[in-house]
């Protein structure tokens, strides 16, 4: 994806059996908008969003990717050279590495809502059945279909049914996401997915295992 869509406003709710999400004011309950002119986003604490990471805190060097998981780029990292950077640096404690989540749609901020479902402890886990299944869950048909195949992905990672529905159901903290989305891409200036952060600098584009490689060991001093 070559841009970030502005979300201003974002739930997740049950109404007569489906779920939805809006991305705009004017169709959305008042109970459920999240900054209308400014005012509701001031309420919102996105200091309550959990940071999702990996390897060893005191890592000499801090890799921060901005993805979307409906995002196929997103997919091809992570079913390829993130592979390959958790196991020479991630697990070797030369990379701590964060996750954060972009939402450019609906179902970006429902799978997010999944992923985060069963705490820090399996969050990695379930991105990487998300992302192997892109291509099938993001293609299941209209907004209850999608949610049926990500109910699936998130029961085959052990949550059980009524946890996942108390997720899908959590319009404070699909809010909150969306609202601490918005504060990290504008002060990361982030405008595509994926996009890099290496211990604090922005990277252009890096496609390729090599690419990473190189950028970490120059940071190492290698």
């Amino acid at each position: 994806m070559s841009r970030i869509a502005t979300v201003i406003c974002a739930a997740v709710a049950v109404a007569a059996g489906g779920y939805w999400l809006t991305l705009s004011p004017s169709s959305a309950p008042a109970n459920i908008l999240v900054g209308e002119a400014g005012a509701q986003e001031a309420e919102l604490d996105t200091s309550s969003i959990v940071e999702m990471v990996l390897g060893a805190e005191d890592a000499p060097v801090e890799i921060i990717e901005y993805a979307s998981y409906t995002c196929p780029h997103c997919a091809n990292f992570h079913q390829g050279p993130y592979k390959q950077l958790k196991q020479d640096y991630i697990d070797t404690g030369k990379v701590k590495f964060t996750y954060r989540e972009v939402y450019f749609d609906r179902f970006g901020i429902w799978a997010s809502m999944i992923a985060r479902c069963g705490g820090p402890e399996k969050f990695f886990g379930i991105t990487d059945l998300l992302y192997k299944g892109q291509s099938d869950w993001t293609r299941a048909g209209g907004p209850t279909e999608v949610v049926d195949e990500l109910r699936k992905i998130g029961r085959l990672a052990g949550i059980e049914s009524d946890q996942l529905e108390a997720c899908l159901q959590d319009g404070e903290h699909a809010q909150t996401l969306v609202a601490w989305y918005q504060e990290n891409a504008e002060r990361d200036d982030i405008s595509a997915t994926p996009s890099f952060i290496v211990n604090g600098k922005k990277i252009d584009n890096p496609r390729t295992y090599d690419d990473f490689k190189a950028l970490i060991e120059k940071e190492l001093g290698n």
